[in-house]
C-alpha cells in the first residue's frame, strides 16, 4: 500500500517543455504573429499569456502563505469561506424599512444595508423604529448615508447601551466617507480639515464597537465610472492610505484607523480578473498597514463586494441576473467578507419583491447548493489566477505609488490625475462597446428583436450625467456601459415610428445567411424591426418583397463575389425608395461606391455611430 502512494500518475510519459508547446502552437498559427493572436492585452495594462505552467509560479512570493496567514492573500479565514449575504433596503419610511428587514431576515439574509438618500439626520426615535425586532448581535447592520451622518455613531451606541447589548458582539458599518463625497461631487462636505477631524472623532467613538466599521473606502465609485480593476484597486488603496496618513497626523492610532475601515468594491464581469483583484487587495492593504506599524494580526482588510452597476442594462434586463450570478461567484471564490447582489432591475426602478428575491437567492444557491462557503480559497494553485493575482498586485502597486508621488489621493484628485486616468479608460471601454469588440448581451449584440422597453424606464435612467465642477475639482461620474446603445434604441421606441430593415438575401447560401444574421443583429440594436428571409431567387423578387413590406432600410446579403452584380442591380431597382445597405466589406467596395452605393456595414463598423447616422436619415 505504501508503494502505491508513491506512484506518480503519468510517470511513463515524457515531460513536454514550454518550448515544445509553443512550437506546436506556432505550427497551428501558420505564420501568424503569436503575440497578436494569442496574448491578451486587457485595459489593466499587462499581458496575459494563452496558458501558464508550473514554471511560471517559481517567482511568485505570495504562494508561500496559507489561508488566514499574513498578508492574507488567500483569505482572512482559516477554516471556512463563509461570507455574509447582504441585501440593501432603501429607507424612505423607517417603519416600512423595518418591516422589509424583518421579512428578508427570514429568507436567508444575515447582513442588512439601510440606504438613506436623504441627508436628514436620523433621530433616536426613528432608529428605534428602524431596528425594532432586529437582533444586532445575530445579523450585521449597515448604514449607507451621506457625509452628514457623522452623529449616527453616537446615536447607534446610545441605543445599544439602552437595549443592554454587548457592544463587543455588534457587527456592521456606517459608510462615512468624506473622500467618496469629494470624488463624486468635487467638493468637501464642509472643508478638508473638518472632514478629517470629524472622521477622527467617529473612529474614537466607535472604539466601543470593536467589530463595527465607521469609515468607508469606496472603490466602487471608480469601477462604476469606467475604471479598470487595477485602477479601482490602486485608487482605493490611495484613498485608504490618505485616511491613515491624515488621521495619524492628527494623533489617531494607526491600528484604530485600520480597524475602522471597510473597503467597498464592485465586481465586474471579468471573472478570473476579479478573483485575482480581491486576493491582491488583501495582500496590498496588509503591505500598506505594516508601513504604519500595524501588527500583522490587525492588518486584515474588511471587504464588502457589490455586483457591478456599470454592467447592468435596461434592455433585456433579465440578462442582469446572469451577470450578477457570475460576478457573485468571483467575489465568493475570492473570499470577500460580505456581498450584495444588485437586483436585475436596479438600473431603472425601485427594486421589486421578485427582483430582490432573485438577487438574494443567487447567493443562497452558491452557498447551499454549490457549497462555495465550504472551501477556503478554492482558486489557490491555479496557474492562471495566481499569475493574475501577482500581475494585478504589481500594476496596482505601481499606480498607487504614482498617486503617492503626487502627494496622495487628495492632491492627485485635485490635480485631475484620478479623473483623467479613469476618463481615458472609460473612453476605451465605450469605444470597445460601440465597435462591439466587447459584447453587452442583449444591447449591442444579440438584442431581443421583439422587445419593447419597460414602462418603468425613463430618459433619465439611460442618460449619462455630466461631471460636476466642484470647489475642489471635477467629479467622477458613475454611468453604465450600455447607456449609449440604450439611448439609441429608446429614441427609436419613443419616436412613434416603426422603421423596418429588410434583408434582401440572395446568392451563396452560407454567406447570405451569415450576413443576414449579422445585419439583423446590427439594426435591431437601434430598435429597427428586422425582416429576414431564407433567400430570393432573383434581385427583382427581393426588391419587390422589400417594397411590398414598406421597408425603410434594405440590406443586401450575399457573397463578396456576387455583390459586384447583385448590389448595383438592387440599388437601381429601389430608386431611392429605401436606404440601401451592403452587408460586408467586399473587395469591390470602391466600384460599388462609384455607382452611388455608399452604405456598408461590417464587423469593422462603429455600430453606435453608424446606427445614429441611419436614425438621422430616417428622421428619428
Amino acid at each position: 500500500m505504501a508503494e502505491e502512494k508513491d506512484v506518480k500518475l503519468f510517470a511513463e510519459f515524457a515531460p513536454v517543455t514550454t518550448e515544445e508547446w509553443d512550437a506546436v502552437i506556432n505550427v497551428d498559427l501558420k505564420g501568424a504573429d503569436y503575440e497578436k493572436k494569442l496574448v491578451w492585452k486587457p485595459l489593466e495594462g499587462f499581458s496575459v499569456r494563452p496558458y501558464y505552467r508550473a514554471e511560471d509560479m517559481k517567482n511568485l512570493e505570495h504562494l508561500q502563505y496559507l489561508p488566514g496567514q499574513f498578508p492574507y492573500v488567500r483569505s482572512n479565514n482559516t477554516n471556512s469561506n463563509a461570507w455574509l449575504v447582504r441585501q440593501d433596503i432603501l429607507v424612505e419610511d423607517v417603519k416600512a424599512a423595518n418591516a422589509k428587514a424583518l421579512d428578508i431576515l427570514m429568507k436567508g439574509v444575515d447582513s442588512l444595508g439601510f440606504v438613506f438618500n436623504s441627508c436628514n439626520e436620523l433621530t433616536a426615535a426613528e432608529l428605534d423604529t428602524l431596528l425594532a425586532g432586529i437582533s444586532v448581535v445575530a445579523v450585521e447592520v449597515n448604514f449607507v448615508c451621506c457625509c452628514k451622518s457623522r452623529n449616527l455613531t453616537q446615536l447607534f451606541i446610545a441605543k445599544m447601551k439602552k437595549d443592554g447589548v454587548n457592544l463587543a458582539q455588534v457587527r456592521g458599518s456606517i459608510n462615512y466617507s468624506p473622500l467618496r463625497n469629494l470624488t463624486l461631487s468635487g467638493a468637501w462636505c464642509a472643508d478638508e480639515a473638518a472632514a478629517f477631524a470629524n472622521t477622527k472623532v467617529m473612529i474614537e467613538e466607535a472604539a466601543a464597537l470593536p467589530r463595527f466599521k465607521v469609515l468607508s473606502v469606496d472603490g466602487s465609485v471608480f469601477h462604476n465610472s469606467g475604471s479598470t480593476s487595477v485602477q479601482e484597486l490602486a485608487f482605493a488603496l490611495a484613498m485608504g492610505n490618505e485616511y491613515l496618513a491624515k488621521l495619524t497626523d492628527l494623533g489617531a492610532c494607526a491600528t484604530s484607523v485600520a480597524k475602522a475601515i471597510r473597503f467597498n468594491f464592485s465586481v465586474s464581469s471579468n471573472y478570473f480578473m476579479e478573483i485575482a483583484k480581491f486576493r491582491a487587495a488583501r495582500m496590498l492593504w496588509a503591505k500598506v498597514l505594516t508601513e504604519y506599524g500595524v501588527s500583522e494580526c490587525d492588518a486584515k482588510a474588511s471587504i464588502h463586494a457589490e455586483t457591478s452597476r456599470w454592467n447592468q442594462t435596461v434592455y433585456d434586463p433579465y440578462v442582469n441576473m446572469l451577470r450578477g450570478t457570475t460576478e457573485a461567484m468571483s467575489a465568493a471564490i475570492a473570499g470577500v467578507d460580505s456581498l450584495t447582489v444588485v437586483p436585475f432591475d436596479a438600473a431603472y426602478r425601485n427594486t421589486t419583491e421578485f427582483s430582490d428575491r432573485i438577487a438574494r437567492n443567487a447567493q443562497l444557491l452558491l452557498k447551499e447548493e454549490s457549497h462555495f462557503d465550504q472551501v477556503v480559497d478554492p482558486s489557490a494553485g491555479s496557474y492562471y489566477i495566481e499569475t493574475l493575482t501577482a500581475s494585478i498586485a504589481k500594476a496596482a502597486w505601481a499606480l498607487f505609488q504614482e498617486v503617492e508621488e503626487k502627494g496622495g489621493y487628495v492632491a492627485a484628485f485635485t490635480a485631475g490625475f484620478v479623473q483623467s486616468a479613469i476618463k481615458a479608460t472609460a473612453q476605451k471601454r465605450d469605444m470597445n462597446i460601440a465597435t462591439r469588440r466587447d459584447t453587452v448581451l442583449g444591447t449591442n449584440q444579440y438584442p431581443n428583436f421583439t422587445e419593447v422597453v419597460e414602462a418603468d424606464v425613463t430618459l433619465e435612467a439611460i442618460t449619462r450625467a455630466e461631471a460636476t465642477k466642484g470647489a475642489v475639482a471635477e467629479s467622477l461620474v458613475p454611468y453604465r456601459g450600455a447607456m449609449a446603445f440604450e439611448a439609441l434604441r429608446y429614441k427609436t421606441d419613443k419616436s412613434g415610428k416603426e422603421p423596418k430593415a429588410f434583408m434582401l438575401t440572395i446568392g451563396a447560401l452560407a454567406m447570405r445567411r451569415a450576413r443576414a444574421q449579422f445585419a439583423c443583429n446590427f439594426f435591431a440594436c437601434a430598435g429597427l424591426r428586422t425582416i429576414d428571409h431564407n433567400g430570393y431567387a432573383s434581385v427583382e423578387e427581393g426588391v419587390n418583397a422589400a417594397l411590398e413590406a414598406k421597408a425603410d432600410v434594405v440590406v443586401i446579403c450575399s457573397s463578396d463575389d456576387e455583390y459586384a452584380t447583385y448590389a448595383p442591380e438592387a440599388y437601381e431597382m429601389l430608386k431611392g425608395k429605401a436606404i440601401f445597405v451592403v452587408a460586408g466589406a467586399p473587395a469591390c467596395e470602391e466600384e460599388l461606391k462609384a455607382k452611388g452605393i455608399t452604405n456598408f456595414i461590417s464587423v469593422k463598423s462603429n455600430v453606435l455611430e453608424t446606427l445614429k447616422g441611419y436614425q438621422t436619415q430616417l428622421g428619428i
